[in-house]
């Protein structure tokens, strides 16, 4: 008897212990799978943007200085490279959707704190100045080209105003929502300056009317947004900001959901084909897929309309 309690000892022992190291293991999986999924949710923070995972692989970067109108600091103008060539690189983004916060979304440039930046260029002589400005300017062009150069589309959403940087920003952007409110002004011509930072390179390309680009910057007039959707400014103009940011974030939703490879070479080649003639964009667009099409995507993807499914429902490998 002595015996068989002994055993019983024990074996209650082993048992408890066998079940404390599978609790263990077991808590130890759900903490990892917790900070797991809190790094994949995490944002960088900046100055002048406010960035949210709203929506599964997607994200919203909004303009956030809404006490400033949105204006554009100098802090914006490094803080949007910084910001967008991460969100390059990151796999749990698939599509982008911007905004601003507060009544409008920019005012555009920030005289106030970016003015003595051009007039007090450092130099010396008016060579060295003019090469030290150059590099200024460049650098501020990177600002919206960096919109460009992101593979993941970014789908902006205007409401109020969207004065000067503001039209150069959007301009950079894939796809342009606004609301009834919204519009829209080329203003540089108004503050002495030809515009420098994209709206002459990229306007015309978008609305494919350059007699009304030439109006809107030599004049600096406003335009509204049924004028901004029927020039093809803006693809879909909404009662108020509510409806258009659902409606932003489903379609990017929608976006989210298909191969990365398949949408993101698609960005890519689009700005290829807009920059260079139809031979060129369609020679590029066979030596991209050339190896593109050798994808599990294609596959993947075939299989799943076959069965009726979704992209939704298809998962497909981090890009």
């Amino acid at each position: 008897m002595a015996m068989a309690g002994s055993a019983g000892v024990v074996v209650r022992g082993l048992l408890q212990k066998n079940l404390s190291a599978r609790t263990a293991s077991c808590c130890s999986f759900r903490t990892c799978s917790a900070q797991q999924q809190e790094k994949r949710n995490a944002v960088d923070t900046y100055e002048t943007l406010k960035l949210e995972r709203v929506r599964e692989k997607v994200l919203h970067v909004e303009l956030n200085r809404p006490e400033k109108r949105n204006a554009m600091s100098a802090a914006f103008w490094r803080e949007m490279v910084e910001c967008f060539d991460k969100i390059s690189q990151d796999p749990e983004c698939h599509a982008v959707v911007i905004s601003g916060a507060g009544k409008l979304f920019t005012s555009g440039i920030d005289l106030m704190e970016m003015g003595s930046t051009f007039v007090m260029m450092e130099g010396g002589e008016t060579a060295r100045k003019a090469w030290n400005l150059r590099k200024k300017i460049r650098e501020y062009q990177e600002t919206f080209t960096v919109l460009e150069k992101c593979t993941k589309p970014i789908i902006a959403a205007i409401h109020g105003a969207c004065l000067g940087g503001g039209v150069n920003l959007i301009t950079a952007c894939d796809i342009r929502y606004c609301t009834q409110d919204a519009w829209f002004q080329v203003k540089e011509v108004d503050i002495g300056l030809a515009p420098d930072v994209g709206v002459l390179q990229r306007l015309p390309r978008v609305i494919g009317n350059r007699s009304l680009v030439s109006e809107l910057v030599f004049s600096a007039r406003k335009m509204m947004a049924p004028e901004a959707e029927s020039c093809g400014l803006v693809s879909r103009v909404f009662q108020d900001k509510e409806a258009m940011m659902q409606s932003a974030f489903d379609l990017a939703t929608e976006i989210a959901s298909k191969s990365p490879l398949a949408v993101q070479g698609t960005k890519v080649n689009l700005i290829y084909s807009r920059d260079h003639s139809v031979p060129e964009g369609l020679n590029y667009m066979a030596t991209w897929n050339m190896s593109m099409l050798q994808t599990e995507d294609i596959i993947k993807s075939a299989q799943a309309a076959m069965e009726k499914k979704t992209p939704k429902e298809v998962v497909y490998a981090k890009l």
